[in-house]
């Protein structure tokens, strides 16, 4: 597979100069900056992404205000103790998307989170120091143990908190193909830990967050 600094290469001849692709790249927040998120973003964060799978992201932002009254900010420990009444009560409530499965999907993450937060000390210092080398480790968590948390949604979550990491969006997979790191969409664990080694390799070569090397993936294929 090519080094780093070829594949910023050919993102810069698909995008122009440097400075161009510096200023699309994530920026990721601290290990500090991580923890000293309340939990209760954590929660409202994930909710945001299993709400908006099928949806536009503008439509979810609009009704969002709604959505954090509704569920009384997002509070872990008062969503652990979901009721049955509460989804009733949701089902009938228009400041939200009326989805049942999704509406459940709050609390059963809450509960996902709440056990992160007992084994760590809160959600954002379980998050923050999840090591960069098995990122797939904590996606892999996030779909093990919580709901409706497939696909990119773990990842896209991730990244709206500002932690670090890669997306196998569309473009990353092709590059990741045209690389020779896989040979399809990684779905295996087989695969996975392949795409974990060389997005680790890039790292140590360029010493580049994982997020800036996804991004650089994407833009040396995409838009």
């Amino acid at each position: 597979m090519r080094s780093f600094e070829q594949l910023f290469t050919l993102a810069r001849a698909r995008h122009g100069d440097a400075s161009a692709i510096e200023a699309r790249l994530p920026q990721p927040k601290s290990a500090d900056a991580l923890a000293a998120i309340p939990d209760d973003r954590y929660l409202a964060g994930l909710s945001r992404f299993v709400f908006r799978v099928g949806l536009s992201w503008t439509l979810i932002e609009q009704k969002w205000d709604g959505f954090e009254t509704a569920f009384e900010g997002f509070d872990i420990l008062r969503w652990c103790r979901m009721s049955d009444d509460d989804v009733d009560r949701l089902l009938k409530d228009s400041r939200i998307i009326r989805h049942g499965a999704k509406i459940k999907a709050v609390g059963e993450n809450a509960i996902m989170l709440h056990n992160l937060a007992k084994a760590h000390g809160s959600v954002g210092t379980a998050i923050a120091g999840w090591p960069a080398d098995d990122f797939i480790g904590l996606v892999t968590y996030l779909k093990q143990h919580g709901s409706r948390l497939g696909g990119n949604t773990g990842t896209y979550f991730l990244r709206y908190m500002g932690r670090d990491g890669f997306i196998l969006t569309d473009d990353v997979t092709a590059a990741l193909v045209r690389e020779g790191v896989i040979d399809k969409p990684a779905t295996s664990k087989k695969s996975l830990d392949a795409v974990q080694a060389a997005f680790s390799a890039w790292h140590a070569e360029s010493g580049r967050p994982l997020a800036h090397i996804s991004r650089v993936l994407a833009l040396g294929v995409g838009s």
